[in-house]
């Protein structure tokens, strides 16, 4: 029985979209298949992890009776990333499927529709925000990069999303840094507090363009939808209570100094040579006129920057993290960045001049 006749790249993009979150290794051997459902003109493709799920269709303008089956999605995607453009056509018989292209011809086992773990879609959502993909997308991007990777406090391993009035924030913090950001609506929104995993954020950045066309984000008590261009993805959350981010963010601090971006972070790239892997610690004396950024290593090797800066606060001697520093310069795109400093045993808070909307706190370390 023909599943699908139609041009390779009209079945690739669709494939590519949901392929992301299938892993290779499974307890569940059918979870490494992605779900291919016909009917009538439109083909769906469905993947899912049991924690993320992905939902997109390609239309292959052509009838037929509706048909369901699952399939190896990596093997599927390299066969068609191989071949090249032309007519591709799928076909299921005797629980197998045949991909066809020209004179190239592949056999792939297929598991039954019928077998695969859907996630329920909630029956209730409490609230809905409407956002351009853009802004969504720059959202994720100036927090993503301070989530924590598999720490036992899982519910840092994500990032707190909060609807509130009009605004949408995202924080996401690791226990030794903290990123905030910010967006105004037009919409107005009963305040909501949810933990997106790790692993649905890194997917949504993938997917997210940097286009106007409108993302639904919905939330329920234990998972949220998005649905945009023609892509579904519904998402468990992270369970747990997220650290209380307004305490965390510094204020009133009387040292403070602005500085060009990228002077600083060549600088600090320079100096991150000398750091051991697993010592990353640059030392900054920050003094009225000058910032100077050292490091050293095992071996007694060292390197120092010395900067001009316009500042006339207290001499701080004070040490970071080099990785913590360097993530935050590269995700912002602005010239210059706010530094603000308590004393050399107080985080430090990284702004950008005339924009209250971001927010970045790195906790000094001992060198």
């Amino acid at each position: 029985m023909q599943l699908v006749k139609t041009q390779r790249d009209t079945l690739l993009r669709p494939l590519q979209i949901v392929s992301g979150i299938v892993e290779r290794r499974h307890t569940l051997p059918i979870l490494a298949n992605i779900l291919i459902r016909k009917d009538g003109e439109k083909v769906s493709f469905l993947s899912t992890d049991i924690e993320v799920q992905i939902t997109t269709h390609a239309d292959v303008g052509s009838g037929g009776e509706v048909a369901a089956t699952t399939v190896a999605a990596r093997k599927l995607l390299d066969i068609l990333r191989a071949l090249p453009d032309g007519d591709v056509s799928l076909s299921l018989a005797n629980k197998r499927m045949t991909v066809q292209s020209g004179k190239s011809r592949f056999g792939l086992q297929t598991l039954a529709a019928e077998e695969f773990p859907t996630v329920a879609q909630a029956e209730q959502f409490n609230a809905k925000v409407t956002l351009p993909q853009k802004t969504l997308k720059h959202l994720f991007n100036m927090v993503h990069f301070a989530m924590a990777q598999q720490d036992i406090r899982y519910y840092l391993n994500g990032m707190l999303l909060v609807v509130d009035g009009k605004n949408v924030i995202a924080v996401a913090t690791d226990g030794h840094r903290l990123a905030f950001c910010q967006v105004e609506t037009d919409q107005n929104f009963q305040r909501h507090e949810v933990i997106i995993p790790r692993k649905t954020i890194l997917e949504l950045q993938r997917l997210l363009e940097d286009l106007d066309n409108p993302v639904d984000l919905e939330i329920a008590t234990n998972q949220v939808k998005l649905s945009f261009a023609d892509i579904e993805l519904i998402s468990k959350l992270v369970e747990g209570k997220f650290p209380d981010f307004t305490r965390v963010i510094p204020k009133g601090y009387k040292n403070n100094f602005t500085i060009d971006r990228q002077t600083l972070l060549h600088s600090l790239q320079r100096a991150a040579i000398m750091t051991s892997d697993k010592f990353k610690g640059v030392r900054c004396i920050i003094s009225p006129g000058s910032l100077k950024i050292s490091s050293t290593n095992a071996d007694q090797e060292e390197a120092v920057e010395e900067l001009e800066i316009d500042y006339g606060g207290d001499s701080i001697d004070i040490g970071f993290n080099v990785t913590y520093l360097l993530d935050v310069l590269n995700n912002l795109k602005g010239d210059n960045i706010n530094i603000a400093l308590g004393d050399a045993n107080s985080s430090a808070l990284i702004t950008v001049p005339e924009n209250a909307d971001f927010k970045y706190v790195v906790m000094p370390m001992r060198i």
